[in-house]
């Protein structure tokens, strides 16, 4: 049996420390003994970017993402991005783009040469205040996946984000029919419950971990601004 290999780690600003593992030719991204994210279960990361392109009408849409990670969102957005499209992804660990361009650069391609798409090392919770106060235009498109579901685990400064104001917020730097998506590890009635708070239309749908219907099911809720 392969063991797995430590390549390296880095400190999550006000949060604990992410290690970026090796297993054969698979890599993961540990949040102490829990696997936040591997190569080996990759799809549903996919689908949150496929899956809300499907739902918005936007011609040139403005997508932000909320964590870059092991950038399985941020690739699948790009690849279908319609013309004149733009994604901009917020990553908080600068670290993550030093992996993404030395031990997983097979993985990255030239992703982030894409001048459709921008990495900014910042907090998300930020881009989605500037969009609100003007700084920047609005979305029509945010997802969210910066922790394993609706629950600040990564860093405690990120549950603002599921709470009913930081929801209210996220709706509030959304265009009229842009889409709020939140990947899940697992359901979250609670969490569900107040993301109707906010008035917009509300879809959970549950995606598998791989492509062959088979690995963990993963919960995303889809949230219109009507």
């Amino acid at each position: 049996m392969l063991p797995r290999e430590t390549i390296a780690i880095a400190s999550i600003p006000g949060g604990e420390t992410l290690t970026l593992v090796s297993h054969g030719r698979d890599f993961a991204v540990m949040l102490g003994r829990d696997e936040l994210m591997g190569t080996r279960m990759q799809f549903s990361e996919e689908q949150l970017a496929v899956l809300t392109l499907e739902r918005i009408s936007a011609k040139r849409p403005r997508l932000l993402i909320g964590g870059y990670g092991l950038g399985f969102t941020f690739r699948a957005a790009l690849a279908r991005l319609p013309e004149g499209g733009s994604v901009t992804v917020a990553e908080v660990v600068p670290e993550i783009l030093d992996w993404a361009q030395g031990p997983l650069a097979h993985l990255t391609g030239d992703t982030l040469g894409d001048p459709r798409g921008e990495v900014i090392v910042a907090d998300v919770a930020a881009l989605i205040d500037d969009a609100i106060d003007g700084t920047t235009a609005r979305y029509d498109a945010i997802l969210l996946d910066v922790d394993n579901g609706p629950d600040g685990i990564v860093r405690d400064a990120n549950g603002r984000l599921y709470t009913r104001t930081g929801l209210a917020r996220a709706r509030d730097a959304l265009n009229p029919g842009g889409v709020l998506a939140v990947w899940s590890a697992a359901p979250d009635p609670a969490f569900a419950r107040r993301l109707r708070e906010t008035g917009m239309a509300v879809e959970e749908r549950t995606v598998r971990a791989r492509p062959n219907n088979k690995g963990p099911r993963h919960t995303i809720w889809f949230a219109e601004k009507r």
